[in-house]
């Protein structure tokens, strides 16, 4: 897991992040994202509402620690759900995805992670302005609750958890039946076509 120092500046603690996830620049300003799936890589438009979320993202990585492999992402997640994202629906849209999948292969971090993140606070509130890069992580880490330890989850954290869960199944079950109705619907498509050729 990657380490921060508290005393270093979110600048330089964003530096590191990005050379240790080989993330050059941080891409804000590629046209198209790349996340690795295990073997597959999967391909989607750099929106500007994606970036106006990433930017802010990126620092919540550095500040909760959690890392950019599959189950990092689904723990990040879970937390930034939990804190609440607020006015970024990129990051609601992704988030919720990203849960539904942690769910499944690592359900005890991401359930802890939500749990964290509903006694934290995030970015989301704000806007990304330069001048947050100047700020001491430590600092950063305080003002968001995120230096205090880990509570007992109360009734409220649990149903929360529950709901959270709930919508995020939801959404990734009816995102994969469009997807499974789509291809149906192409191949139903390229055998009509192919039959009215034979009959020609």
């Amino acid at each position: 897991m990657p380490r921060y120092a508290p005393t270093l500046t979110v600048r330089d603690a964003r530096a590191q992040y990005f050379q240790t996830n080989n993330f050059g620049d941080g891409g804000y300003n590629s046209k198209w994202v790349k996340i690795q799936a295990g073997p597959l890589p999967i391909y989607f438009p750099n929106t500007k509402a994606r970036v106006r979320a990433v930017k802010l993202h990126d620092i919540h990585h550095i500040l909760t620690e959690y890392d950019t492999s599959l189950t990092g992402e689904a723990e990040i997640a879970a937390w930034e759900i939990a804190s609440g994202c607020k006015s970024y629906y990129a990051a609601w849209q992704l988030n919720l995805g990203a849960l539904a999948m942690g769910e499944l292969f690592a359900p005890r971090r991401v359930y802890a992670a939500f749990i964290r993140g509903r006694h934290s606070l995030n970015l989301y509130s704000s806007v990304f302005q330069e001048s947050l890069l100047d700020v001491e992580v430590g600092t950063l880490r305080g003002q968001l609750k995120l230096d205090q330890a880990l509570p007992s989850a109360n009734a409220r954290d649990r149903l929360s958890f529950w709901l959270w869960s709930v919508i995020a199944m939801s959404l990734m079950l009816t995102q994969l039946l469009f997807a499974c109705a789509l291809v149906a619907g192409l191949v139903l498509l390229i055998r009509a076509a192919n039959f009215s050729r034979s009959i020609l």
